[in-house]
């Protein structure tokens, strides 16, 4: 004879599982910060050295020095724009886990959105310094 649990215990269990997806959630909103921090510090690092640069040479001016600039803002920018999608994200994902039935709902990844932006960013980085190479 089969016993059917007790209302409780599906509730408790249900309960720790919307815990566990929410303390994931937070998690991986916690490796977002990490990631995004990181790509706005690479960014400011080449934005600051470039200007150091720059500054140091006043009657040379290099058109590399421009487009290292331009690297370190799109670099800024991607990383600003994972952040607020990252939040954006993480958001949701708490509504979505506080309903009552949990649905699987696809949506586009942001790992895979940021991976894009840096194969963008590293394809106008190396187009501008062959570029750059042939002056």
């Amino acid at each position: 004879m089969s016993r059917i649990p007790p209302e409780n215990s599906r509730n408790v269990a249900t309960e720790l599982a919307k815990e566990r997806n929410r303390a994931a959630a937070e998690r991986t909103l916690m490796a977002w910060i990490r990631t995004c921090l990181s790509l706005i510090s690479f960014g400011f690092g080449i934005d600051r050295v470039v200007a150091a640069i720059d500054a140091s040479q006043a009657n040379e001016r290099f058109n590399s020095l421009h487009l290292s600039r331009l690297l370190g803002l799109a670099f800024i920018a991607l990383g600003t724009y994972a952040m607020l999608a990252a939040a954006i994200e993480h958001q949701q994902e708490l509504t979505h886990i506080q309903k009552e039935q949990y649905f699987y709902k696809p949506r586009r990844s942001l790992g895979l959105t940021v991976a894009i932006g840096l194969i963008f960013i590293g394809a106008f980085a190396f187009a501008g310094i062959v570029i750059n190479s042939f002056r």
